[in-house]
């Protein structure tokens, strides 16, 4: 149960569906229901996969290309502090940073999916997870992003409603709160990562 929850708060911090609303209002600007519907539902269900695959292979890709656990925690917890980072100097990641994208439903999998929710933060922190852990727990943590993916999926479909309910300022309140959890774990990792590097306990 302590494994879920830190899993399943590690996803939130890092997709954190209420801070990405804005980016996904943008993007489909002037699309009907029925469009914005489908691109949301594509986008979730192509992020799943990905980060799904991730988290199977893990353990052969890292021998596939040689990655020792300890390097792999230090440079993902440089990679996701710096995440975290920028978030709370309200500025918006390099790795979630859209510009000038113009409609098309195609935006369900790139910028949506890759890498708006499933970026190189989201993998990292899912193979982390992964790194060393046992069948169980790869399952639960397939299970913990896919429980992300369902909230991100219902979050982007009242994206209209929420918006207007809780405000832009609630919504960067609610950024900078993720973004310093984000740098947590980023230094969690370096941590960890430097204790196993040193036979530390």
């Amino acid at each position: 149960m302590t494994f879920s929850i830190t899993v399943f708060t590690g996803f939130l911090a890092i997709m954190n569906p209420v801070s990405n609303m804005p980016i996904f209002l943008t993007l489909l600007e002037g699309a009907d229901h029925q469009t914005k519907q489908r691109v949301n539902k594509k986008a979730v269900v192509t992020a799943f996969i990905i980060v799904s695959v991730f988290v199977v292979l893990g353990r052969f890709i890292f021998e596939l290309f040689g990655i020792t656990i300890p390097a792999f925690k230090i440079t993902g917890g440089i990679l996701i502090f710096f995440v975290g980072f920028q978030m709370l100097q309200s500025k918006k990641s390099q790795v979630k940073h859209i510009q000038n994208t113009n409609f098309d439903e195609n935006i369900a999998v790139s910028p949506l999916a890759i890498p708006i929710l499933a970026g190189p933060g989201t993998i990292v922190t899912a193979m982390n997870f992964v790194s060393d852990a046992s069948y169980l727990h790869i399952a639960i943590v397939v299970v913990m992003f896919g429980l992300m993916c369902l909230l991100t999926y219902f979050t982007f479909s009242f994206s209209n409603i929420i918006s207007k309910k809780i405000g832009d300022n609630v919504i960067s309140v609610i950024g900078k709160i993720m973004g310093l959890i984000i740098a947590i774990i980023g230094t969690s990792m370096i941590i960890e990562g430097i204790k196993i590097s040193f036979n530390l306990e």
